[in-house]
């Protein structure tokens, strides 16, 4: 048996051919666009991959002052903690000759009465 197709049949189906070819086609595009927008994000993604070195890199300054700075601290309170020892020391032997001016200076004194 044949099959009778009808010219008008022929027609649609190639409208619909044409309009599915069209349709895929639009389809591509939107892929096409959907990949350059990869692409930027990628791009983004590398700049904001830099940036993040960049920050990583000033706190590794900042970590590296700070340490130095502790030291510097560090050695600084201990050089006052000595240079207080040195004081407290000058303050007593201040302090002990005066005293022992003052009782010689009474001892003088008591001895020039009598």
């Amino acid at each position: 048996m044949e099959t009778m197709t009808d010219t008008g049949t022929e027609k649609r189906v190639d409208e619909l051919s044409k309009r599915v070819d069209r349709g895929f086609e639009q389809v591509d595009r939107c892929f096409e666009q959907v990949d350059h927008r990869f692409v930027q994000v990628d791009r983004r993604f590398e700049q904001v991959d830099h940036r993040f070195e960049q920050v990583d890199r000033r706190f590794e300054r900042v970590e590296t002052d700070i340490r130095e700075l502790r030291r510097e601290m560090t050695a600084g309170f201990r050089a006052t903690q000595e240079g207080f020892a040195g004081i407290h020391k000058l303050m007593i032997r201040f302090f002990a000759t005066t005293l022992s001016s003052v009782v010689a200076g009474v001892l003088v004194l008591l001895a020039s009465h009598y």
